[in-house]
Formats: structure tokens, C-alpha cells, sequence
């Protein structure tokens, strides 16, 4: 199987937006992040390299992943209608002196000596924002969830921590973390936690309606998609695919949940093959370009499976590679569709006895009149295993299937009655001609008439050789 690296590149949807808070007065309401200010981006990737199988074991939660960037935005919380006041001048220097440094160590160290000094602060939990997003702009992913971690238990409801939280969690657990299946749990916790709380999540002040429902909906596919994969994980599927979907349609590049998805609908019992087709399509077309062949391959496969052949198949591929919307997979040919193809593809004279048997049993009364007419009443010579045998009549299997099933589906008989002694037994691999005289179709069964065996070989005699005459 081959390893595929994963290149996880960290957007800034989740950066805190107070990394330029503005400074408060002592004694003054203290304000939160100006709206419109970009947060940070990190710079360095938070994942080592994943590796996973393309032909996908079931429930697999490391699929090939690409590049992961999840959608930008601003997420700055509007401003409380009564905002804090840091009162105690010691604080507020400390406060102050922390945010406006210009280089992200220093801010570190401030912010992190003010929280230890002041954790009961009205302002810990803006401080421990800004210093959630001054680890990430210098690349600490530990750093950043450590933090992170912090203001979630400080603040339950911070949605930007919350999806920080539910990220790294969650890319980390793909990326191949040692300790995957307890990210993945607590990536699955976080995400809940965030979509419960998103409803009560505030539109920041001066941000557009437009833009905080992108936001919003930024949030809700970085939490879908943890407790998606976090149910793949655990093979069920059903819990799988809705979160999944819901991640996929926010962002159908994201080759991170486009592959899981397919892999879910595809898992299934029954599989849905209508939507596991297309994204494992979609997948091949988004993944990295060490890994398209074998996923195009894989989705192929999946496609042949259900359809039993290929009309259909490049164009669905083709949409998928265009990023059109999702095309619906043909249904797969009924058993008269398939022996229609046959009776089409090869003469009837031409075919095994197993086509013969499929066509007659499945077949339009057209093809099966087709067939029938075609060899009726010709001798046909062929093997099959003998099931039972009497002087008069033998019951054979012909096909492989019922040659496997031990099941008789030819019942030939004879003019003349059988030697004893050349009736095979039951099991026995038999040569045999008959002419086919009629047929049931199900169960099915060809009475074949005339009946005739291969002549027995008869080994000749050595010669004798005689004494010649005495002189």
C-alpha cells in the first residue's frame, strides 16, 4: 500500500481576532478586537505525515489527505453591552504592557505571566485569546491547544477556541498521531460542544450579515467534520455521513473529509453506492497527485461493482473532475438487461451452456426465443458432472454454478437403454451429446434428447506371437 503524505496547512478561521486589542483605560471599560482585523496564520503545519490505504479498509480514519485550509474569515465576538473594567492599576499595567508588544515571544511572556498573576481577571479570558492566537502565529500547535484548552474551560462557549480545538484535534488524528483515537474523541466532544453553543454565538460588531453567516458556516463544517470522522472511526457509518456531508458541502476540495465521506457511504449495509461513487470520484479529483491513479482506481472499482459494466462511468468522472454538481449513477442492468447484451454480443451458437441457462431463465421472451430457436434440436456435444444416472435418463449439472451447488440442470436421455456397466456414478465428469428439446426456466432445467456417450476405447490386444513349427 502506498503512503501518502498529508500536508496540513493551517488557515485563520479560528486565529483569535484579538491579537491588536485595543489598550484599556485604568478604571475604564476594557474593549475587545477592532472588526475586520485578520488573525494571524500560523507557520508552521500542526501534523506529522498520515499513511493510509486508497483501496480503503472499512471505517479507516486516515484516509490520503492533501492539503487542509480551513475557510479564512474574522471571528472577533461582538462587544458586551456592559464591558469589563480593569480597576486595580497593577493589573491593568500588566495588561496593557502585555498586548502592545510588537514582538510575538514578548507577548507570550507577558500574557502568560498576566494570567498567572491575575487568574481571576476580568480580562483572562480576552488575554488567554490573544495569547491562543500569538502561539499559532509563531507555529506551537501544542501551544495553541494547551491554550486553547485553557480559555474553553475558562469560557465554554468560545467558539473560537472551541474550533481551534476541534481542528488541530481532529488533523492531528489524521496525520497519523500516536494518540489518534483519544483526538479524535475529544476532536468529536469539541465539535458537539461548538455546535451547541454556536446558536448563542454573537455577530461581531460591525461585521456584515453575509459575512457572519460564512463564518458560521465555516464553524459548523470544522465541527461536522470531527465528529464525522471520529463516527467513521467507530464504523458507524450512519452517524458518518450527515456530519460528513455537512463538511464536504462547505468545502468540497477538502480532500481530508471527501475521501472519509466516500468511505462511510460506501461502508454501508446496503453501501449507497448513489453518493459513494460520486465522492470517491470527487475524492480522486481533489486528492494530491501521488494519489489520484489509485483512488480513480478505487472509485472504478466501486463503480463496476455496482454496475456490473462501464457505460456511464467517464462521464460521471468527468463532472467529478469539473467540480459540477453531484451526477446520478445509473442503476445497475436488471438480469434481462444483462442477457439482452448477450444475445447481442455473441450468436447463440457461440455461447457456453451458462449463457444459454442465464438467457432462457432471465431473458425477454424475445432473447430467450432467440437463443432457443437458435438450438433446438442440434446436437450439442459438452461436459458436466453427473448428478444421477439410470439406464433410461441422466441428470447433469452443466453450469459451473450448478456444477458447485451440486444441483442437476440438463436431463438427458436416451433411445436405447444403457449398458450397465457404462452407466457413470454420481460425481462422475461426463463427455456427453444430446439435442435440447425443451426447457423450464425456473427452476431451470433443458430435457436434452438423443443422448449419446463417447465410444468406449478399446485397447487392443498385444499381438500373439507363436512358436515357430519344429524342423
Amino acid at each position: 500500500m502506498k503512503k501518502i503524505l498529508l500536508a496540513v496547512v493551517l488557515g485563520v478561521a479560528v486565529v483569535a481576532g484579538a491579537q491588536n486589542a485595543a489598550q484599556p483605560a485604568q478604571g475604564q471599560p476594557a474593549t475587545q478586537s477592532q472588526p475586520g482585523q485578520q488573525p494571524a496564520q500560523p507557520a508552521q503545519q500542526p501534523a506529522a505525515p498520515p499513511t493510509s490505504s486508497v483501496n480503503p479498509p472499512t471505517g479507516s480514519v486516515n484516509p490520503p489527505t492533501g492539503s487542509v485550509n480551513p475557510p479564512t474569515g474574522q471571528t472577533t465576538q461582538s462587544t458586551p453591552a456592559a464591558a469589563p473594567v480593569i480597576k486595580d492599576p497593577a493589573e491593568y499595567n500588566a495588561y496593557v504592557n502585555a498586548i502592545q508588544q510588537t514582538d510575538p515571544n514578548a507577548k507570550i511572556s507577558g500574557l502568560e505571566a498576566f494570567v498567572t498573576q491575575y487568574p481571576n481577571s476580568i480580562m483572562k479570558n480576552q488575554a488567554l485569546e490573544i495569547l491562543m492566537g500569538t502561539y499559532q502565529q509563531t507555529g506551537n500547535a501544542k501551544k495553541t491547544m494547551e491554550t486553547a484548552t485553557k480559555l474553553v474551560t475558562a469560557d465554554p462557549c468560545n467558539e473560537r477556541g472551541l474550533a481551534l480545538l476541534t481542528y488541530f484535534d481532529r488533523v492531528m488524528a489524521q496525520g497519523g498521531d500516536p494518540n489518534g483515537a483519544q483526538l479524535l474523541t475529544d476532536g468529536k466532544k469539541y465539535g458537539q460542544q461548538g455546535l451547541d453553543c454556536l446558536p448563542k454565538w454573537n455577530k461581531p460588531e460591525g461585521t456584515s450579515d453575509a459575512d457572519f453567516q460564512k463564518m458560521k458556516g465555516q464553524m459548523t463544517g470544522i465541527f461536522n467534520a470531527a465528529i464525522g470522522i471520529k463516527c467513521l472511526q467507530d464504523k458507524d457509518y450512519a452517524c458518518a455521513t450527515g456530519p460528513l456531508r455537512n463538511a464536504v458541502d462547505g468545502n468540497p476540495a477538502d480532500f481530508s473529509v471527501v475521501y472519509p465521506l466516500a468511505l462511510a457511504y460506501l461502508s454501508q449495509t446496503p453501501p449507497d453506492y448513489q453518493n459513494g461513487i460520486w465522492f470517491a470520484a470527487r475524492a480522486a479529483a481533489v486528492a494530491p497527485p501521488t494519489a489520484q491513479a489509485q483512488i480513480e482506481k478505487y472509485a472504478h472499482g466501486q463503480y463496476i461493482k455496482y454496475r456490473q459494466d462501464e457505460e456511464g462511468w467517464p462521464e460521471v468522472l468527468a463532472a467529478a473532475k469539473a467540480g459540477a454538481a453531484q451526477v446520478p449513477i445509473k442503476p445497475p442492468l436488471t438480469p434481462a438487461d444483462e442477457a439482452h447484451k448477450m444475445v447481442q454480443q455473441t450468436a447463440p451458437e457461440k455461447m457456453d451452456f451458462a449463457q444459454w441457462e442465464f438467457i432462457l431463465s432471465n431473458g425477454s421472451q424475445e432473447d430467450r426465443d432467440t437463443v432457443w430457436n437458435a438450438i433446438k434440436g442440434k446436437p450439442v456435444q459438452m461436459n458436466g458432472t453427473v448428478m444421477q444416472a439410470t439406464a433410461d435418463q441422466f441428470l447433469i449439472a452443466g453450469s459451473l454454478d450448478d456444477i458447485d451447488a451440486k444441483k442437476a440442470d440438463i436431463t438427458l436421455t436416451f433411445d436405447d437403454k444403457i449398458p450397465v456397466k457404462l452407466i457413470p456414478k454420481a460425481g462422475a465428469s461426463l463427455d456427453f451429446q444430446g439435442n435440447p428439446a425443451s426447457y423450464t426456466p425456473n427452476p431451470f432445467m433443458m430435457t436434452m434428447e438423443k443422448g449419446m456417450l463417447p465410444k468406449p476405447k478399446v485397447t487392443p490386444k498385444p499381438p500373439v506371437h507363436h512358436k515357430p513349427a519344429a524342423q
